[in-house]
Order: structure tokens, then C-alpha cells, then sequence
């Protein structure tokens, strides 16, 4: 399909967020949510958590927030539909969330967020 335009993707994430049970987003500890074209390195890339996740944090204190990026034209790419897309961005930002809380895509995939 092609590529829908940065608002309507930010809306399309906006959306994805809010499928995210409340106590889980009050849980995002120091981190950010942006939107980007395409991973400079990886175009294929759907989604990225860099960040130290919250199981592996010991002493934290001054560093700098978290950052999951979501990738708007490999996402708009390998879907054929708008119904889809909304499906796949949805999927992307709670994988990404899920990187955050320490949870890895073998578990992820055990959920039935494949």
C-alpha cells in the first residue's frame, strides 16, 4: 500500500498506544515514543527499543530516557490494506513495549503477538 502521510501514522501509533492496558503505559518508566520514516541502517526494521529495560536497571538515576521508534514506510510497505496497517503498528508498539519490561519476541510470540 503506500506510504500514509506522518499524521495519520502518528494517529495510527496514537491508536496502537491505546490498546495498551492504562497500568502497563503507567508503568513506562523514562522512556519515549517517536515516529520516524525508516531505520537509517535497517530499512526493513518495523520497530526499535533502545534503552536499558526495566529488568536490568540497577542504579539509574540521571540517564536518559528510553527511545522506541516506530518505523512508518517498511510498516506502510508490507501492508496491503489500511485494516492491516493499523493491525501491524498496533503489534509493533507493543513488541517495542514489551522490550521495555524485559520481555523478548520468543515470549511475545508465545502470547500470540506474532
Amino acid at each position: 500500500m503506500d506510504a500514509v502521510d506522518r499524521e495519520t501514522f502518528d494517529r495510527l501509533v496514537d491508536d496502537g498506544l491505546e490498546r495498551v492496558p492504562q497500568a502497563l503505559l503507567d508503568m513506562l518508566d523514562n522512556v519515549v515514543i517517536v515516529t520516524e520514516d525508516e531505520h537509517p541502517d535497517e530499512p526493513d526494521l518495523l520497530g526499535l527499543y533502545e534503552g536499558i529495560p526495566l529488568t536490568e536497571r540497577d542504579f539509574y538515576a540521571g540517564a536518559l530516557p528510553d527511545r522506541i521508534s516506530i518505523y512508518r514506510l517498511p510498516l506502510c510497505a508490507m501492508c496491503e490494506t489500511r485494516e492491516e496497517l493499523v493491525e501491524e503498528v498496533a503489534i509493533t508498539v507493543v513488541h517495542e513495549i514489551a522490550h521495555h519490561f524485559g520481555i523478548d519476541d520468543d515470549r511475545l510470540h508465545e502470547w500470540g503477538w506474532a
